[in-house]
């Protein structure tokens, strides 16, 4: 059955109307899932499987029949281990239906079906008696209900209904433990996400916000690789705290709490921002311990082991402080049910201030609801800014009048400041506008630029005053983007307002290349491989699963990813394949281009980095992708401010290096539908 769907089409601007299967929305989800990665984390599985071997031994010792509940199964593969420990029966509670589906295959294949029972629900209706789901309680709980922050994705909730209505007190729990570390950190890069910086142009110092009181900014967690953050790039001010623990063998509460650690501070500097990751205790003892800390914590930092369901958290302080060097402080954390927010504390403001627990952090300025982490960054960005001053000095008049169109850009302030005769802005939220009004507020520039909410197409040459543009101007930025072409949004604006434009008008940029290189990825690669046999269990029936939904049609496409934080190696030189000309209109006809590139590099070929590169005038761009040469080993440096593209292969091709074999490409623009369509294949000579 097929159903009519309304979808913004983020490259036109358009709502495309499309008739999509009833099962669209979970074959993406499952596309996009990364449930390979948890499976591919042998460190993880492996202390898993000691820690239920461990929890199973226990209960026979004291002479009981082992009765496991095992909540958000996934695969079943928990489950199984405990049965392989010597289990007598597993409740697998697992509540989204197809993956319960493909357990139910998985359990049946490895010859479980008689003592597993795979119960579709979420844990919270589960009920225990005679006619119930479980015809008992539990003795071993088993959970991996635990996402970056711990408990985001509602593990204390889960946890504490468990220990209440589905398992036995004194239980044993794999894990037994999560214990949650913090330490304080100055970082000019990480703080540059967090709140919008001064800065310089044509000598005059523009402030991001009027004076008061400063905005705490958002709370929620900022989740990175942070082993891809080097040290040099933050000073640790205190040392690695020890925030609190939670015993899950226990009744569990996922009320209010906060933790504190007092410290002296190892260094003067400014407390900024707060990195945090956890471990999780397997067994009582502490002896069997999985941890999330990143690689530069370890005396051998290729031994760490690489996850993605699991990552390290960034916190931003709600106000930047300065601390000196042997200072005593204290860092307080608090956590509700889903989410923690941190705060920092002097003996000078614990006695000014009362004892009650930091509130929330909730932002005041509106740009935290308007611009995310990494467009902060973009913005406080100093060589980016520059490059698109100097592209606007280049083309700007004292007649000139000015058009911005991107979302929450600053490059209309720039033009005013640069001296345009007048300057408008088109905006696509009132939100996104009120956040430019105020940095125009906060600099005594009221009504310098005519902010506009309104649609390209429904501008008219009244809403400019009778004139004409001379200067249209975009980073291009758009909110609604995910891949790297969907900024080619600005392209369609540019026809729309085609006939408010001056014969002689630049257009800033100039143009736009989309950029390909077949690479190979140090451990991204994880996420769309096959998992086949996992710790000695036969998880083929998940393998066909993902492979279904990843066959289903927008699955094919290419998929948004940081490749900064995911390091790879070029195979073969990068390269422009596709030119798209803004200083004409969008073309009625495809555009497209076919080659080939040769490996130059031995490697193994897991997939294609995609990504854009702005030329804002004949000699300045800006890239979205590569920032930097590729090293002779093939290293790259990527952006950390928008995603780049990545098609990954659905079988890696060996690379010897030597030329003989090849990448083929092909891309069409479909101009009608705002889509790339592409294709790539390896050749051997």
């Amino acid at each position: 059955m097929k159903t009519l769907c309304g979808r913004a089409n983020p490259t036109t601007g358009a709502l495309d109307w499309v008739e999509e299967s009833e099962e669209y929305d979970y074959h993406q989800e499952i596309a996009r899932s990364c449930y390979a990665d948890m499976l591919h984390d042998h460190d993880r599985n492996l202390k898993y499987y000691q820690g239920i071997r461990a929890a199973v031994g226990r209960v026979k010792a004291r002479g009981e029949k082992v009765i496991v509940l095992d909540i958000g199964t996934g695969t079943g593969l928990l489950s199984m281990m405990a049965l392989t420990a010597g289990a007598d029966f597993c409740f697998a509670v697992e509540v989204f239906k197809p993956m319960a589906e493909a357990a139910q295959s998985i359990v049946k294949k490895n010859g479980f079906s008689e003592k597993i029972k795979i119960i579709n629900k979420h844990s919270t209706d589960v009920t225990v008696g005679p006619d119930g789901d479980m015809q008992m309680k539990a003795n071993v709980l088993i959970t991996e209900l635990f996402d970056t922050e711990l408990i985001g994705e509602g593990a204390l909730p889960s946890y504490a209904h468990a220990h209440q209505n589905l398992v036995q007190e004194g239980c044993e729990a794999v894990p037994h433990r999560a214990t949650v570390y913090a330490q304080l950190v100055e970082s000019e890069l990480l703080w540059s996400w967090a709140q919008l910086q001064p800065v310089e142009v044509e000598g005059t110092r523009l402030v991001p916000l009027p004076t008061g009181a400063p905005c705490a900014g958002a709370h929620a967690v900022c989740d990175i690789q942070l082993s891809q953050v080097p040290p040099h790039s933050f000073t640790p001010l205190g040392p690695l705290c020890t925030m609190f623990n939670v015993d899950f063998s226990k009744p569990v509460s996922s009320a209010f709490q906060s933790h504190s650690s007092q410290f002296v501070a190892q260094a003067g500097g400014r407390a900024q921002v707060v990195l945090s990751w956890w471990d999780l205790d397997m067994d009582p003892s502490g002896s069997i311990v999985c941890t999330m800390a990143p690689s530069w914590t370890y005396k051998q930092p290729k031994t760490a082991p690489w996850r993605d369901h699991w990552m390290q958290s960034v916190y931003f302080l709600p106000v930047e402080s300065s601390v000196s060097d042997g200072e005593e402080l204290r860092l307080t954390v608090c956590h509700d049910d889903y989410s923690l927010w941190y705060s920092l504390q002097s003996p000078s403001q614990r006695s000014s201030q009362s004892e009650a627990a930091p509130s929330r952090p909730c932002c005041t300025c509106q740009a935290h609801l308007v611009w995310n982490r990494a467009r902060f960054g973009e913005l406080n960005d100093r060589r980016r800014t520059e490059s698109y001053v100097s592209a606007l000095r280049s083309v700007l008049r004292e007649d000139s009048v000015c058009l911005g169109v991107s979302d929450g850009s600053l490059l209309p302030v720039f033009a005013h400041v640069l001296g345009a005769k007048k300057v408008y802005g088109l905006e696509n939220s009132r939100m996104s506008e009120q956040v430019i009004e105020q940095v125009l507020e906060a600099n005594s520039m009221k009504g310098a630029v005519e902010l506009l909410e309104i649609r390209p197409e429904q501008l008219s040459s009244k809403d400019l005053g009778g004139e004409q543009i001379s200067v249209l101007m975009g980073e291009p930025y758009f909110s609604t983007s995910l891949l790297p072409w969907h900024s080619l949004f600005f392209w369609y604006c540019r026809t729309a307002l085609a006939g408010l434009l001056r014969p002689d008008a630049a257009i800033l940029p100039r143009s736009a290349t989309l950029h390909m290189a077949a690479v190979e990825f140090q451990d991204l690669w994880r996420i769309r491989a096959p998992c086949g046999t996992c710790e000695g269990f036969d998880v083929t029936p998940m393998d066909e699963m993902v492979q279904r939904s990843l066959d289903f049609r927008e699955s094919l496409e290419a998929e948004p990813h940081p490749l900064w934080e995911y390091p790879c190696r070029a195979l073969t030189p990068p390269t422009a394949v596709m030119t798209f000309d803004f200083t004409q209109c969008v073309p009625q006809q495809p555009i497209s281009s076919q080659g080939s590139l040769p490996f130059t590099r031995i490697g193994r070929c897991h997939g294609v980095a995609l990504w854009m590169e702005y030329h804002l005038t004949d000699d300045i761009t800006v890239s979205a992708g590569l920032i930097g040469p590729v090293s002779e080993q093939g290293e790259c440096e990527w952006s950390r401010h928008r995603k780049q593209g990545v098609y990954f292969f659905r079988s890696p091709g060996e690379s010897s290096g030597d030329g003989r074999a090849s990448v083929s490409y092909s891309f069409t623009f479909e101009p009608s539908l705002g889509e790339i369509k592409m294709d790539f294949s390896i050749e051997v000579q």
